[in-house]
């Protein structure tokens, strides 16, 4: 709440938005990386834009795809227990009460409320079944109320990692249909993930809520690592082959 000439305003948040903002950023940062660690690995054993295409691209369906599998199936374990979990506390509020509001009060108390006030609480929590049950598993056993869409985190994790994955292929992508219209494209393929990935652990900031710059050249360094160990293994093996 925000205060404007003495009067209360309400900040309305985007509650939508932020809760596939974890699928875009960790899948774009991994789409990112393995992607760039792929095609610095050809490019390392100096194969053609052809060989990148079909390994970058190859990269970018295969393990966007199993990202997106993993997502949809974590998130669909984590509602389900949410959802047992659920159905046991209704269970045991209905059948033993007392001892629920009993095991609340004595929680709260560990927390440093005074008794008085931890049992008017939840007296009054008790007073809607629905809010007992959904407190009750939230102090318990730390598990967020909010139930998510196992289908949406698994598009927004594919489409971030597939989208952001495109950044170190678009490079020879243009190099592929149009010869020699852009020189150096290895470096100019680091330039641009390098950016991606600078701006992408600044964005990542919104989920860790850590110091900007920090969070951005740690997603750099990271990523510029993966990338270095998979360019001299390209070196070694080319040396190998050769």
């Amino acid at each position: 709440m925000r205060l404007k000439r003495g009067k209360p305003i309400e900040l309305h948040h985007n509650r939508a938005g932020a809760r596939y903002l974890k699928n875009i950023v960790y899948g774009g940062l991994d789409g990112i990386i393995t992607t760039f660690a792929v095609v610095a690995g050809v490019a390392g054993a100096a194969l053609n834009s052809g060989i990148i295409l079909i390994l970058g691209f190859a990269n970018l369906i295969a393990d966007g795809i199993s990202m997106a599998i993993g997502d949809y199936l974590s998130t669909k374990s984590e509602n389900e227990y949410h959802e047992m979990e659920r159905k046991h506390e209704k269970e045991e509020v209905r059948k033993y009460p007392a001892a629920e509001k009993e095991e609340l009060i004595k929680l709260y108390i560990k927390k440093g409320m005074k008794k008085s006030d931890a049992v008017k609480l939840v007296n009054d929590l008790a007073k809607n079944k629905k809010i007992w049950v959904e407190t009750l598993i939230s102090e318990e056993l730390d598990i967020a109320p909010i139930e998510e869409s196992p289908i949406k985190n698994a598009i927004f994790t594919f489409l971030s990692f597939f989208i952001f994955g495109l950044i170190p292929v678009s490079v020879y992508l243009i190099d592929y249909f149009y010869a020699d219209l852009i020189s150096n494209v290895f470096i100019i393929t680091i330039i641009l993930t390098a950016i991606a990935l600078f701006l992408l652990g600044i964005f990542k900031v919104k989920v860790t809520g850590r110091n900007w710059l920090y969070s951005g050249m740690e997603t750099l360094i990271i990523g510029g690592v993966a990338a270095g160990a998979a360019f001299l293994v390209g070196k070694l093996l080319a040396g190998m082959v050769g």
